[in-house]
């Protein structure tokens, strides 16, 4: 099961991606988590990432896409993966889905966790009004505005790329952490099998 998760900042992608890591044994790869393991390894590609991150620019999409490629060759994820962070933008799904076909996979599903953004910055302000200490500096209201912004302008436009494949599968991710995992196996044809399991 190769799988992508879009939704904005707060709809919850890193709780799901989790639970589809322990009911379907497959794994989650975040892009960040991957370049600083390839920066670390000191792999080509890896030095190649630290030389452009050291000059504050950021990882070209072919760098990100050649990591990817690397990281799914790997043992953990023949069963599967979830990609968490990649792609942002459409000229990254057009790389990504090129290095895919070369490799003779393709992704299973893109699920979208669709939120009511109103409701997400209220959220926000109430976690940010309970937590001891203070808020986290970018887990506040107008941090989230800027977050939802670039979100809108850069990955929205993911929905109708993945749309028009066929690929795009929405849920509602008002509803409590339950049913959105429900909601999700179900639109995966999974829910029964995971009921059972």
């Amino acid at each position: 099961m190769r799988l992508i998760l879009l939704g904005p900042p707060g709809a919850g992608k890193g709780t799901q991606a989790q639970r589809l890591v322990e009911r379907h044994e497959i794994v989650q790869l975040s892009t960040g988590d991957m370049l600083r393991a390839a920066v670390a390894a000191g792999t080509e590609i890896g030095l190649k990432a630290k030389a452009i991150m050291d000059a504050g620019e950021l990882v070209p999409d072919d760098i990100v896409v050649g990591i990817i490629r690397d990281r799914i060759e790997k043992a953990d994820a023949r069963k599967g993966f979830i990609l968490d962070g990649f792609p942002r933008t459409v000229g990254q799904a057009e790389a990504l889905d090129r290095m895919l076909k070369e490799k003779g996979l393709k992704l299973d599903a893109v699920i979208e966790i669709r939120v009511d953004e109103g409701i997400l910055l209220s959220r926000i302000e109430k976690r940010a009004g309970e937590t001891p200490g203070g808020p986290r500096a970018d887990d506040n209201a107008e941090a989230l505005k800027k977050r939802l912004e670039v979100y809108k302008q850069q990955t929205a436009p993911l929905v109708d790329y993945f749309r028009s494949k066929g690929l795009l599968k929405t849920v509602d991710g008002m509803k409590g952490i339950e049913e959105v995992s429900r909601s999700i196996e179900d639109a995966l044809g999974v829910g029964n099998a995971a009921a059972k399991g």
